[in-house]
C-alpha cells in the first residue's frame, strides 16, 4: 500500500495542468476565504445577541433589526460568493480537460503501432474518456471542497479561540480522531479504487468488442455467451463500487458523527463544571454552532478522499500512456528522389521469441515492379510494414533512396511511401475528406482520381455527390468500393513508392483490369510493391519475390519461376484447377 507521499507525484503532475487558469482559481480561493468568514459571523452575531442583549432582557428594536439584517446579509454574501467560485472552479476544470485530452490522444496518436497489437482499444477509449472526466471532478469537486472546508475550519478556529480557549480546546480534539480516519481510509479505499477503474475499462473494452463484431457474434448465436461475459464484468464492478460505499458508510459520517457527539459532551461537561459567569450562555451556542458546522466540512474532506484517490489512479492511467515510448522517426526531412529500395539481411520478429522473417535480402530498382507471394503467414504483409517505417528491425538494414530507413524523418517517409491495404479505413466523412485526408486538393483533382478507379459513377449517383456523408467505417460502400476509395487517395499524390497488400483481392475481373490500367501509367512515376494472392494480377511483375514461413525461397520473373517448377509453379497450378472448377460449376448453374 503506497503512502500519500507516493501518491503525490500524480497529484502534483494533475495540478501543474491547472497553472494557465491561475488568476481565475486565486479568485476563487479568495472568495472561498470571504464567503468562511461570511458564515463564521453568523454565530458570532447571534452570541452577541444572546449575551448582550437576551441575558440582559434589553430588547431595542434597532440593534436588533440591524443584527437581523448583517446576519441576512452575510449568509447571502456566503451564497453568492460560493456560486462564483462554483463557476470559477468549473470554468478551469473544463479548460484542464479540454488541454489532458488533447495530450493523451496526442500521445496516443504518436505511439509505435507495435503498441496497438495487444492494446484493447476499449482501454484506450477509457483513458481518453472516463479517466479524465474523473480527473475534472478532482477540480470541480476535490480541489474546491478542500479548499472551502478548509477555509471554513480555519475561520471557524480563530473565531473559537478568540471566544474561550478552553472550550477551543475541547473541539479541537476531534481532529487527532479525524486524522486517524483519513489514514485508514486511505488504506483501504485505494486498491478498492483501482478495481473500479479496471472493471470499468473492461467493460468499455468488452462493449468495443461486440459492437465492433456484433455481425459475427449474431452469426453463429454468441449473443449469450457475450451478454454473460458484459454481465460479470458489470458485477465485478457492481461490487467493488459496493465495497467503496460500504467503507464510506463506516468510516466516514457515522463515525465522525460519534467524534462530533463526544467533543459537544466535552463541552457541555466544561460549561457545567466552571463556575457561574465564566463562559457565557452565547459563547456556548456559537461553540454548539460551530461543532455543527464544523462537523460537515471535516466529513466532506474526508469523503473527498474517495474521489481524490479515483483522480491520482486516473492520472496514473493517462500519464502512463502519455508517458510511453513515441514512434521513433530520424531527422532526415530530404525528399525520396526515386523508388529505389535495398533489404539487407533483415530479420524481424513481433515478440523475442519467433522470428517472422528471417534474412531477406532484395534490390528493388527505381519505378520496378515488385510482386511478393506466398501462402498466409509467410511473412508478406510483415515486410510491407517494414517499409513503411512501422516497427523497428530485429537485424539488417532497409534503405530508401541509398539513405537508411530509420534515418528518415516522418514527413519525408509518409510522403514518400504510401500503402493501400486490404482492409482499407474509411472516415464517416464525405467522399471528399476520405480522398483528401486534409490535404489541400482540388476538388478536381479529387473528381480524376475517382475517375481512374471507377467510383465516379458511384459519388455522382450520391445525394451530395463528393460531398455525401459515408456511414460509420464507411458501411454504405462494399468492401471492393473502400479498396477503390483507398487506391484513389494515394493516385492524387502518387508517392515513389506504392505498396499495395492485397488491394485488388475483393473487386471484380472487370474492375480490376482498369485499375491494372491504372497502376501501369502509375508505374512510370512509381515503384509499385504488390502483395498477391491472385497471381493472375502480378505476371507482368519484374521481380516476384516468394516467401515461406518468413524466408525468401524463390525469386524471378513469371516465366522464370513457371520454369522452375518451384513452389510458385504449384501455387500457379493450384490457382489454375480452382479457376477451372468455379467456371465448370457456373456452366452447369446455367445449363441447370
Amino acid at each position: 500500500m503506497r503512502s500519500f507521499g507516493q501518491l503525490w507525484p500524480t497529484l502534483k503532475r494533475l495540478l501543474k495542468y491547472g497553472s494557465p487558469w491561475r488568476k481565475p482559481l486565486s479568485l476563487a480561493v479568495g472568495m472561498l476565504w470571504i464567503a468562511a468568514v461570511a458564515e463564521v459571523s453568523g454565530p458570532l452575531l447571534i452570541s452577541y445577541f444572546i449575551d448582550n442583549m437576551v441575558a440582559k432582557r434589553t430588547l431595542p428594536l434597532g440593534p436588533i433589526c440591524g443584527l437581523a439584517a448583517a446576519y441576512i446579509g452575510l449568509q447571502l454574501l456566503a451564497a453568492g460568493l460560493h456560486y462564483s467560485q462554483s463557476i470559477l472552479f468549473n470554468r478551469a476544470a473544463v479548460g484542464v480537460v479540454q488541454q489532458l485530452r488533447t495530450d493523451v490522444m496526442d500521445a496516443a496518436l504518436r505511439q509505435p503501432l507495435s503498441a496497438f497489437d495487444t492494446q484493447p482499444v476499449g482501454e484506450l477509449i477509457s483513458r481518453v474518456t472516463n479517466d479524465t472526466e474523473v480527473i475534472r471532478d478532482l477540480y470541480v469537486t476535490v480541489v474546491a471542497t478542500v479548499l472551502r472546508s478548509a477555509a471554513l475550519v480555519g475561520a471557524m478556529l480563530v473565531a473559537m479561540f478568540s471566544l474561550d480557549w478552553r472550550m477551543a480546546l475541547v473541539a479541537i480534539t476531534i481532529f487527532p480522531a479525524v486524522i486517524i480516519v483519513m489514514l485508514i481510509y486511505q488504506r483501504y479505499s485505494t486498491p478498492i479504487v483501482r478495481r473500479v477503474r479496471a472493471w470499468l475499462a473492461e467493460i468499455n473494452d468488452g462493449f468495443n468488442e461486440v459492437i465492433n463484431g456484433m455481425s459475427v457474434i449474431q452469426q453463429f448465436r454468441q449473443q449469450a455467451r457475450f451478454g454473460e461475459r458484459m454481465r460479470e464484468a458489470s458485477y465485478a464492478h457492481y461490487q467493488a463500487r459496493m465495497q467503496t460505499l460500504k467503507l464510506d458508510g463506516f468510516l466516514l459520517r457515522p463515525l465522525l458523527s460519534l467524534f462530533s457527539a463526544l467533543v459537544l459532551c466535552g463541552l457541555l461537561m466544561l460549561f457545567g463544571f466552571t463556575s457561574v459567569g465564566t463562559i457565557e450562555v452565547g459563547v456556548l451556542y456559537a461553540f454548539i454552532s460551530y461543532l455543527g458546522r464544523l462537523n460537515e466540512p471535516l466529513i466532506e474532506l474526508t469523503t473527498q478522499q474517495s474521489m481524490l484517490q479515483q483522480a491520482v489512479v486516473a492520472g496514473e492511467r493517462v500519464f502512463e500512456l502519455m508517458d510511453r515510448p513515441r514512434q521513433d522517426y530520424g531527422g532526415d526531412d530530404q525528399p525520396l528522389r526515386s523508388g529505389t529500395i535495398d533489404i539487407e539481411n533483415v530479420s524481424f520478429a513481433y515478440h523475442q521469441d519467433r522470428l517472422v522473417l528471417q534474412d531477406i535480402n532484395l534490390h528493388v530498382p527505381s519505378r520496378s515492379f515488385i510482386a511478393l507471394v506466398g501462402h498466409t503467414g509467410s511473412g508478406k504483409s510483415t515486410l510491407a510494414s517494414l517499409l513503411m517505417g512501422n516497427y523497428p528491425l530485429s537485424q539488417g538494414e532497409i534503405r530508401l533512396d541509398g539513405r537508411p530507413l530509420a534515418s528518415l524523418s516522418h514527413q519525408t517517409l509518409r510522403h514518400g511511401v504510401a500503402m493501400v491495404q486490404q482492409d482499407p479505413v474509411v472516415l464517416a466523412d464525405s467522399f471528399l475528406t476520405n480522398v483528401t485526408l486534409g490535404r489541400k486538393i482540388e476538388e478536381a483533382q479529387v473528381w480524376q482520381a475517382l475517375e481512374t478507379v471507377q467510383l465516379a459513377d458511384l459519388a455522382r449517383g450520391m445525394p451530395d455527390g463528393i460531398h455525401t456523408q459515408l456511414g460509420e467505417q464507411g458501411n454504405n460502400l462494399s468492401v471492393g468500393q473502400k479498396q477503390l476509395l483507398a487506391l484513389a487517395r494515394v493516385l492524387i499524390d502518387t508517392p515513389q513508392i506504392l505498396i499495395l497488400d492485397e488491394a485488388t483481392a475483393n473487386i471484380d475481373s472487370g474492375t480490376e483490369r482498369a485499375i491494372q490500367l491504372a497502376l501501369a501509367a502509375v508505374r512510370q512515376q512509381t515503384t509499385l510493391i504488390v502483395i498477391a494472392h491472385r497471381l493472375s494480377t502480378i505476371v507482368e511483375a519484374d521481380t516476384i519475390m516468394v516467401l515461406h514461413r518468413g524466408q525468401a525461397v524463390e525469386r524471378g520473373t513469371h516465366q522464370q519461376l513457371l520454369a522452375a517448377k518451384g513452389r510458385y509453379w504449384q501455387m500457379y497450378q493450384l490457382q489454375l484447377a480452382s479457376e477451372e472448377l468455379q467456371s465448370s460449376e457456373q456452366d452447369t448453374s446455367l445449363t441447370a
